[in-house]
């Protein structure tokens, strides 16, 4: 591994402790107390934070200090930081051994709500002094996690990674056309054209998900518009939507519950036939602790499909490259 040189502002473990104590409690006289410090020196200690850093990190008024947007992601780094210097502080051996530490997983909340589950279990059973952390959130909120350090990797759909990012394709997944039993379309269980929803109101996830760009961008090619009728934040609203009759939803088949409820029908999406991959991703040169690379082995192991399909295919794993226009 090649020595680089690091541009990183003076800051030492304290001064992070003393950021992420004002942070939890909102106020200067609450976390000095915590911390048997002065008022006025934990102030101090937090202006100098904010001058090495170039940025401003809380927001005060009278009674509170509020993190702002900055804020709250370098305090999340912040507590990582700590929270990996104390384990590792506390049982150098037992990191070596894989039996201590702590993994942070970040993915979409139906894989945190119906996949992660089982995965940790196994996990645990092996290293249960091992602490994990599962975050969920959106395409976007999980890249940010990976490439901000919050997250020791990250699970997601599709294939815009950024370039400072390492990835794995698991599987592809296809694309199905959820109904509510009453609709229309639901009287048929064959494949369903795409075009057949340009007049039907759509619950759709954020504008920035991988799989409603695939979506427009294949209708778009096709000479029509879909009408996102609703939006929601991600799949299991878009399915709870469509469960109560609100629209039309379109999901990969992993984000679909099994077996799927009496009320709502599923019909594969065909003409374009449309699938995503489900991508493991983490940070170009990163070293992952002992714990987290057994973690990122078990669930490339227990995402990858065993009985046919394509199995997993590492791709680029030096460095993925954004693909040219």
């Amino acid at each position: 591994m090649t020595m680089q040189s690091l541009n990183i502002p003076g800051l030492n473990a304290k001064e992070l402790h003393a950021l992420v104590a004002v942070a939890h409690f909102g106020s200067l006289v609450n976390a000095s107390a915590f911390l048997q410090t002065s008022q006025s020196a934990l102030s101090r200690t937090i202006t100098r934070i904010e001058k090495l850093l170039g940025v401003r990190l809380f927001v005060r008024s009278t009674r509170r200090i509020e993190l702002t947007v900055a804020g709250r992601e370098f305090v999340a780094v912040s507590e990582r930081v700590l929270n990996d210097l104390q384990i590792a502080l506390g049982g150098l051996r037992d990191i070596a051994n894989e039996q201590r530490g702590q993994v942070i997983v970040s993915s979409f909340p139906v894989v945190v709500q119906q996949t992660l589950p089982t995965l940790v279990r196994a996990f645990r059973e092996r290293r249960p002094q091992v602490d994990v952390q599962l975050r969920g959130g959106c395409n976007s909120q999980v890249i940010e996690d990976v490439v901000g350090g919050v997250a020791d990797f990250g699970i997601t759909y599709g294939d815009s990674i950024p370039e400072s990012l390492e990835r794995v394709d698991l599987r592809r997944e296809s694309l199905h056309v959820v109904l509510p039993k009453d609709h229309p379309l639901a009287e048929e269980s064959t494949p369903i054209r795409l075009a057949q929803l340009r007049d039907f109101p759509l619950v759709s996830p954020p504008r920035d998900s991988y799989t409603r760009k695939l979506v427009e961008g294949a209708a778009a090619s096709a000479g029509f518009t879909l009408r996102s009728a609703v939006l929601v934040p991600g799949f299991p609203e878009v399915f709870a939507c469509v469960r109560a009759g609100v629209g039309v939803g379109i999901l990969p088949s992993g984000a679909m519950p099994s077996p799927l409820p009496q009320d709502v029908r599923a019909r594969l999406l065909a003409a374009p036939a449309l699938s995503v991959p489900v991508t493991l991703i983490r940070l170009a040169g990163r070293h992952m602790s002992p714990t987290a690379s057994s973690f990122w082995t078990l669930v490339l192991d227990g995402l990858k499909p065993h009985h046919g399909g394509v199995g997993a295919r590492i791709v680029d794993m030096t460095r993925t490259r954004r693909r040219k226009a």
